[in-house]
């Protein structure tokens, strides 16, 4: 349940949201029910609703510990909310937990960095996490933050510094036991995130609410599968329910098409520590999209020999400094399947 603040939602809704899903679904079959909560929002109450209805696991947007980051991040809760909420979950018995972390902020030095890690690992055992997130701050366009920037009212961190900061994570973090499933992701053994999982594998996933996104996967891995989005705003997707009996509006309808899937599953399979099954990525490009073998193969010696990428147990898998270029290395991997495409 998530992104927005779902965790500012009234209990009583929750309750009756809860009930809903528990009429159309077998919420006992469940391996994982995460909401996402603001820490500030979290109250005994809706945290023993959540264990109620089902809910397995909690992400708390910590984004950092430090007042200062807090303020130019523009998130107004108190760092002490963060321990508060954990043990307000651990309390009503919804043992798995996860924080979200930004680094990279502007203002923010590589020991700040440093600090909220050891914050987030120091929390005490019976309300401590097993999970942390661990986001470079982006600019995303029509947001407050690129405007601020575009205004010149504050400064980017230097990319050297980001640097710094992703490979400190990652040292911290495994030297805790938490080890990088993903580029952005870390967890003790067993605790990956499951709908982290599903995203980055292409399964198939619902879409409910507006905003939502879904995969629909085909049986066939080659075919790959549909994507859309619900309608954004929340009156527009209200009207379109009860006009379609039910069914959501959707925008954005992506029929299956093999060389975008083939894409895809590059651009999201580097992202894994697992990285991607090498035959099978060669057989399906084969099936799919013949002319661009001999380029694909290419373009994976070529990024071996930097020593970002390896093959290794029949996998393709990025090093630990080639996290840092996962996108770049992603992109020129997917270009001979984009380029026959056009």
């Amino acid at each position: 349940m998530g992104g927005g603040t779902p965790s500012l939602l009234h209990t009583d809704l929750w309750t009756r949201l809860l009930a809903s899903l528990a009429r159309l679904f077998d919420l006992e079959r469940l391996d994982e029910f995460t909401v996402e909560c603001n820490p500030e929002t979290v109250t005994e109450a809706l945290a023993g609703v959540l264990k109620a209805g089902g809910v397995t696991r909690v992400s708390m947007g910590a984004q950092s510990f430090d007042p200062r980051h807090l303020k130019t991040l523009e998130r107004w809760h108190d760092p002490a909310s963060v321990p508060r909420a954990l043990r307000l979950a651990a309390d009503a018995g919804i043992q798995r937990r996860s924080i979200d972390l930004i680094y990279a902020i502007p203002g923010q030095t590589l020991d700040d960095w440093k600090r909220d890690l050891d914050i987030a690992l120091s929390l005490p055992q019976n309300i401590g996490v097993e999970h942390l997130s661990c986001y470079a701050l982006t600019y995303e366009p029509n947001t407050a933050m690129t405007r601020r920037l575009a205004l010149g009212r504050f400064t980017p961190a230097d990319e050297d510094l980001e640097a710094d900061m992703f490979e400190t994570t990652v040292s911290t973090l495994r030297g805790a036991g938490l080890e990088r499933y993903e580029v952005s992701n870390f967890a003790r053994p067993g605790r990956e995130c499951a709908h982290n999982m599903a995203y980055w594998r292409q399964e198939s996933w619902l879409a409910a609410g507006p905003s939502a996104s879904a995969h629909l996967r085909l049986r066939d891995p080659v075919a790959g599968g549909w994507r859309w989005k619900n309608l954004p705003r929340l009156t527009d997707w209200m009207e379109g329910v009860h006009a379609n009996n039910a069914l959501p509006p959707v925008v954005d309808l992506e029929p299956p098409d093999p060389r975008r899937a083939l894409a895809e599953r590059i651009m999201t399979g580097l992202r894994l520590a697992e990285g991607i099954d090498a035959e099978s990525l060669r057989r399906d490009v084969r099936a799919a999209a013949p002319e661009s073998l001999d380029a694909l193969r290419d373009s994976i010696a070529h990024e071996t020999t930097t020593g970002l990428l390896r093959e290794q147990a029949g996998r393709l898998v990025l090093s630990d400094r080639g996290f840092l270029f996962a996108d770049g290395i992603a992109s020129r991997l997917m270009a001979p399947l984009l380029r026959a495409a056009r």
